[in-house]
């Protein structure tokens, strides 16, 4: 059971009717500058492919790079991990 001609015409009347008539061809004329801009925007990516990107500054936090500050994060972090886990000595037996 598909949707055959007949049934398609008789849904976009009845769409026509609840919407109106302005309002669903304002509908399309979006849809068809969607298209339309999606289609520009496809260009204008072709056409940056052909221009040579250079690669963005590293941006510093608080004067350091990103690199910096992850290494720094994994020394403490090993620092950490190395403080908990010298053992610790038992306690003296209750009297």
């Amino acid at each position: 059971m598909g949707l055959s001609l007949p049934h398609i015409l008789i849904f976009a009347v009845i769409a026509i009717l609840l919407l109106g008539g302005g309002r669903f061809s304002n509908m399309m004329g979006d849809v068809a500058k969607g298209v339309k801009n999606f289609k520009k925007g496809m260009a204008e990516e072709d056409s940056n492919e052909l221009t040579p990107v250079t690669p963005a500054k590293p941006q510093l936090i608080e004067g350091k790079t990103a690199a910096e500050i992850i290494a720094e994060h994994e020394r403490q972090k090993a620092a950490a991990a190395a403080v908990t886990a010298t053992p610790t000595p038992p306690a003296p037996p209750a009297a």
